[in-house]
């Protein structure tokens, strides 16, 4: 496509943006919205995300051993454990260190421990998980490395916690996905309504337009581009609102008597600025092609 032609089209595609600023400003400030309302759960969901990987990486199983078993054998069986796919880290816990650990979970009633030992608590490995789903397949293998050395309280593992963790992580995916397509339907509809404004102002051009021989790509174009163009400003707006609640919000949240408890850190903004914007052209630009490609069809016999 020559240059001309490409100039011509954003010439006119930018023309038609400002002929009708009423609709043109009613589309941008519904796309917008539904941007703004995409970023805000967009947002969320990372910072969930977030969380819940830090929470997956502190998940995983506990692998107790016989008392008596050899400081080489379970150095054996943990070299065996760290070849496991979906294995995070292999922690070694000597049964004093697993006392200490007791003592200061039930500091608050000492009594508990009245008469134990730390002889009385076995070796163990606390293994954490790089990928919960293979938590099941991980302690069948564990077993069998362990085999014959596997204290009688065998492992531990907070398989309801993991379970939970998958279910809500699934669900956040789930309901994001479901969130955009919708939103992206009512933007193609606006988009698409808006360009038929356009259309059919000009129909007498574009019936002129078509009897000296223009070809519908060449008719197509500008209203693409202007489609296009409406979705990008509505997309710059909603990344440069988004980003001011975020600094605005986050700062204050980490603030949070109970987040600094729970030690929940957030995602900073510019971590994920780049994919948000990546995110955001990507729906401005197909937005409003297919809102343009759309109105066309339905008013053009193209």
């Amino acid at each position: 496509m020559k240059y001309n032609v490409v100039s011509y089209f954003i010439g006119e595609g930018i023309r038609n943006v400002f002929k009708n600023k009423k609709s043109t400003m009613s589309a941008i400030t519904v796309m917008f919205l539904c941007m703004l309302i995409f970023g805000v759960f967009f947002i969320i969901g990372e910072n969930i995300n977030h969380i819940m990987s830090t929470v997956e990486e502190a998940q995983g199983v506990q692998v107790y051993f016989k008392v008596g078993t050899t400081e080489e054998r379970i150095s054996e069986i943990g070299e065996e454990i760290k070849k496991i796919e979906g294995i995070n880290n292999v922690q070694f816990i000597s049964s004093e260190e697993g006392f200490n650990e007791m003592k200061e979970n039930l500091k608050n009633n000492p009594k508990a421990l009245e008469g134990f030992n730390s002889e009385l608590l076995p070796d163990s490995y606390r293994v954490t998980l790089s990928n919960l789903e293979l938590n099941e397949q991980i302690q069948k293998e564990i077993t069998e490395i362990v085999g014959e050395d596997m204290h009688a309280n065998g492992i531990r593992s907070s398989n309801e916690t993991i379970a939970t963790i998958m279910n809500i992580g699934k669900g956040i995916r789930y309901f994001t996905f479901a969130l955009l397509v919708i939103l992206i339907l009512f933007a193609v509809v606006i988009i698409s309504n808006t360009i038929k404004l356009t259309v059919h102002a000009r129909r007498k051009e574009i019936s002129i337009m078509k009897y000296v021989g223009a070809t519908n790509s060449f008719i197509r174009g500008p209203f693409i581009v202007e489609g296009i163009f409406i979705g990008l400003i509505a997309a710059g707006i909603a990344i440069l609102i988004v980003g001011m609640i975020y600094n605005g919000v986050i700062p204050n949240a980490e603030q949070s008597e109970v987040v600094k408890k729970l030690e929940i850190t957030f995602v900073t903004f510019s971590d994920m600025f780049r994919l948000l914007i990546i995110v955001y052209l990507i729906l401005g630009m197909g937005i409003g092609m297919i809102g343009s490609s759309i109105s066309m069809r339905k008013y053009l016999e193209v």
